[in-house]
């Protein structure tokens, strides 16, 4: 009786462990470490030798699912034994939903998909393009067709789990040049975003000037004579304003709207100030948002740091009456705003007509008046960069091939190719020609050497690697600034490493990132420079570098939107970093600037987001429901 009942207890434990494993289709769950280390020792090795610029993600093709990889020998490295494969954890971002109150934990988040094991994989990976490959490993659920869903990989070794993957989408791209500008007068730069450099030779004609005006509590009008001091400091002799953008803050207490409005009205009030200084009229930018990044930093590590855990309603509650008063030396620094001018230089030509100008300049130049011929070029660049004249003016312009002519014919190059790149290889070839005319000229020279960067860069004639960086360092005996070459090495090694990466040359392609990630600290970059290199290490798989790289620039209240809410993508799947204060300061900078876009980040991967799995994470889905459910 003992023995059959022991026979019977074992049958139905058995049946148990049959349906369970059933229902996961197999996939066994380790209990211990041992258990999984000696099932999945030979995916671990796979994923302890994968390159990190080895890519891999799941994307739905009306509704197949396919596993992607940028490397064949890695994936085929995976599958060893009929037993290895992948199966699909199907997610749906209903089960992160505000109105639930406790979030489903449990290993397997969504749906699990039948496994694909080795042979499959294997016979079924496709190239479709140049070093990207494919595979089905499923097909997606019709009762799941109509959701937002994410795709988790699950990594098996004989038919053990073995490696359980999000996937994050991070946004990565090869860098492009640094704008080296080409040499006219002096540097001219495509991109106005450029960062000045404080030398007066890099502007030729654009600046860009940043101060900050701060608020008096319940002050909205401002005249021009609280104006004038700082129109004054900006010197605009011989400039004018193109371009005012300015960003507005109140301090944290108050109502959100009645803060905004405010803002505004005083953000208007200062742009109708300065633009009473001058009749063109002023391209205008505003944006008001309340000033809590200041405001944590301030209290960071005084008696009131505790108001660091209140939310945002609960902070804004206990900012009233005494207690308000109390914090005023606080809040009174964060009622401010922040100005950017953009100016251009005063041109007295620019009423004359594209004939006139060209009748004038020929005529300054005969008569050997070369300042003033200068200035008539100038202007002439002026209206081709605006689009009011034909390039073809170009041609009208008489300019004798002689040395004391050689800048002029220099300048009509440059602008020619600025104008159009197409022109790449006639303007190199006119600058060889001047080149002989004068061997030393520094701008001739720059311009060569800046042009080479596009003919090795595209592959149109060949170019010595080692020849080509004798001859940028060579730039600095022919007067060039030592910024400029140092931008160029930028340029030279960000070309070297996309040549290192073709060639799946990681090492050396690691010495190039390792180059630029120590050069930079020495060339003036804009917050668009930063942005650019943080996405370029991303794409060499240096997320790291990338995130530490920003850290410092996402905790001014001045930051730029690209650069703040890249740095938000690269590190909020740090769940310890997400708990700490400091964090929550940009997270909240990030939703004053555009809360939109900060609730965006946690669409499905589909849906332009880094993945609503975030969601998962007990202080992000807080900040989440608190911003973006309301």
């Amino acid at each position: 009786m003992i023995k059959k009942y022991l026979i019977l207890s074992l049958f139905i434990l058995l049946s148990i462990n049959y349906a369970l494993a059933q229902g996961n289709y197999g996939i066994i769950f380790p209990k211990s470490e041992s258990e999984r280390n000696q099932s999945c020792r030979s995916c671990f090795s796979a994923f302890q030798q994968k390159p990190k610029e080895v890519n891999f993600t799941i994307k739905n093709d009306n509704g197949n699912l396919y596993f992607h990889t940028n490397d064949k020998t890695w994936f085929n490295s995976l599958f060893t034994s009929n037993d290895d494969g992948i199966a699909i954890d199907v997610v749906s971002n209903d089960i992160y939903d505000c109105t639930i109150e406790n979030i489903k934990t449990d290993q397997i988040r969504g749906e699990l998909l039948r496994p694909v094991y080795a042979s499959r994989l294997k016979s079924g990976l496709k190239s479709i393009g140049e070093n990207s490959y494919r595979v089905l490993v499923g097909k997606l659920p019709d009762n799941l067709k109509n959701k937002e869903l994410e795709y988790n990989m699950l990594f098996l070794g004989n038919k053990t789990l073995c490696r359980y993957q999000i996937i994050y989408d991070i946004k990565a791209y090869k860098w492009d040049l640094l704008d080296m500008g080409m040499y006219l007068d002096s540097i001219s730069f495509k991109n106005e975003r450029v960062s000045d450099t404080g030398d007066e030779s890099f502007q030729i004609t654009y600046k860009t000037l940043r101060f900050k005006i701060p608020f008096e509590k319940n002050k909205t009008q401002y005249s021009s004579a609280d104006i004038k001091p700082v129109y004054d400091s900006l010197n605009l002799t011989n400039f004018n304003i193109k371009s005012i953008n300015i960003k507005a803050y109140s301090s944290i207490e108050g109502s959100l709207e009645r803060n905004i409005e405010l803002q505004q009205e005083r953000a208007n009030s200062i742009a109708k100030a300065i633009q009473s200084y001058q009749k063109p009229n002023i391209r205008t930018t505003i944006s008001s948002s309340e000033n809590w990044v200041e405001f944590l930093n301030d209290i960071e590590g005084t008696q009131h740091e505790n108001l660091k855990l209140l939310s945002k309603d609960e902070l804004k509650s206990k900012l009233v009456g005494s207690f308000s008063q109390d914090m005023e030396h606080y809040l009174k620094n964060h009622r401010k705003a922040v100005i950017t001018l953009e100016l251009e230089r005063k041109d007295i030509y620019k009423a004359k007509s594209s004939t006139e100008l060209v009748s004038l300049f020929n005529s300054s130049i005969k008569d050997g008046k070369l300042d003033e011929a200068a200035q008539i070029q100038n202007s002439i660049f002026e209206k081709l960069k605006n689009k009011e004249v034909s390039p073809d003016i170009l041609k009208n312009m008489e300019i004798p091939a002689q040395l004391k002519f050689i800048n002029f014919l220099n300048n009509n190059s440059a602008i020619k190719y600025q104008l159009d790149q197409k022109q790449l290889i006639i303007v190199r070839n006119e600058l060889e020609t001047l080149k002989k005319l004068e061997a030393k000229n520094p701008k001739v020279r720059y311009n060569l050497v800046a042009l080479k960067f596009l003919i090795w860069r595209h592959n149109i004639e060949p170019v010595n690697d080692d020849k080509f960086k004798s001859e940028i360092y060579a730039l600095k005996s022919f007067g060039i600034d030592q910024q400029l070459i140092d931008r160029m090495m930028i340029n030279y090694h960000i070309i070297k490493s996309e040549k290192y990466m073709r060639e799946r040359d990681y090492k050396n392609k690691d010495k190039s990132v390792n180059y630029i990630t120590n050069a930079y600290k020495k060339v003036s970059l804009s917050d668009f420079d930063y942005f650019s290199l943080a996405q370029y290490l991303v794409y060499y798989a240096n997320t790291d570098k990338a995130a530490e790289l920003l850290t410092k620039k996402v905790r001014s209240i001045d930051v730029d939107e690209d650069l703040l809410f890249y740095y938000l993508n690269l590190t909020l799947t740090d769940n310890e970093l997400t708990k700490t204060d400091a964090y929550r300061a940009i997270m909240l900078n990030a939703i004053n600037l555009n809360s939109n876009r900060y609730c965006k980040i946690f669409n499905a991967v589909e849906n332009g987001g880094v993945t609503f799995q975030l969601l998962a994470n007990d202080y992000l889905r807080k900040s989440y429901c608190e911003s973006c459910t309301q």
